[in-house]
């Protein structure tokens, strides 16, 4: 840990040029005093880095010198592509591998670009979780990201459903991690079958010494895209058909998810008199679509099936009645 606390402060000087102890131990996360006596380890073992007192002073390495511990090992080369994740990287345990990869790309650039990194990151910021959504990752997320990037077999236990669903035991091997909306989710091969799993319902990982025999042909973006499709097109198996005013058809890319209004949208027809127009909308189930529908008021009639019509005629009586007796 110590050794690559010492590459990291001399990387640091070379990138900076002069750093006071306490940016030092801000950067390292250490306390001032580590950082003196790092410092001290550093000079006797043939580093020049020289103290300047004063109001501008701080750390420095002699004019010219640069180390050659600048080559990425394999984990930080691979961490590198994550460099622009902070914190997904963070909650997999590859926050440390990152920081090094990035403190040895910097010390690599011309001193004219070493402002780069910096420049990157006050202009452009990715927030991956989901709006109110739990900011703490899976505890079990670090131990799987640790298996996929070795190749090794798990033994997995998982909650099917929410807290209380039933438990199951699968052997699986962990080809990826992908991150959706705030949600990790497991890619592993079970058999000769590819599944994906939430991590936040993988209660036990117990990882196998030996690693598998990954098919490098597999493509993860690819699979993740096919699944993604199949499964919008399990969710919306059921079809209703509506009228929309001008003010409801604007007004459904908000109440329905981004598929269904699509695929509404490319069926809707010509605006009748009223400039209403009649379209087929995807969804979930009727009760799903009773509820979306609900929000857009007057600007929506259900035409078919004519159950949810009957229902969405009765909310409307309700809502009539209500505001008639508040008269």
């Amino acid at each position: 840990m110590r050794v690559s606390r010492l590459i990291s402060l001399v990387l640091l000087l070379q990138s900076r040029e002069a750093m006071t102890a306490a940016e030092l131990a801000r950067e390292l996360e250490v306390s001032e005093r580590t950082v003196y006596r790092d410092v001290l380890a550093l000079s006797a073992a043939g580093v020049p880095v020289y103290a300047e007192q004063g109001r501008n002073g701080g750390y420095r390495l002699v004019g010219g010198y640069r180390t050659r511990l600048t080559g990425l090992s394999r984990a930080e080369a691979e961490a590198l592509f994550l460099s622009g994740l902070p914190g997904p990287a963070q909650e997999m345990g590859l926050a440390d591998a990152v920081a090094g990869a990035r403190l040895k790309v910097i010390a690599a650039l011309p001193a004219a670009l070493h402002d780069a990194p910096a420049r990157a990151g006050q202009r452009f910021h990715l927030d991956v979780p989901g709006w109110f959504a739990a900011a703490d990752p899976p505890p079990l997320l670090a131990d799987l990201a640790q298996a996929v990037w070795r190749d090794q077999a798990v033994e997995l236990r998982y909650r099917r459903g929410r807290e209380n669903g039933h438990e199951v035991s699968r052997t699986a091997h962990p080809y990826g991690l992908v991150l959706k909306a705030g949600v990790w989710y497991l890619v592993g091969r079970v058999g000769t079958d590819y599944r994906t799993y939430r991590v936040d319902r993988i209660v036990a990982v117990e990882s196998a010494q030996t690693p598998f025999d990954r098919d490098e042909s597999f493509d993860l973006p690819g699979f993740w895209a096919e699944h993604t499709a199949r499964f919008v097109a399990s969710l919306l198996a059921e079809h209703v058909t509506i009228r929309l005013s001008p003010r409801g058809m604007r007004t459904l890319r908000f109440a329905v998810e981004p598929p269904a209004f699509e695929q509404a949208h490319e069926a809707a027809g010509s605006p009748d008199e009223q400039g209403r127009v009649t379209t087929r909308l995807p969804v979930e189930s009727l009760d799903v679509a009773y509820d979306m529908l609900l929000r857009l008021g007057p600007e929506v009639e259900v035409l078919d099936p004519p159950r949810l019509r009957t229902r969405m005629a009765e909310a409307a009586d309700r809502f009539a009645r209500m505001y008639r007796a508040q008269r």
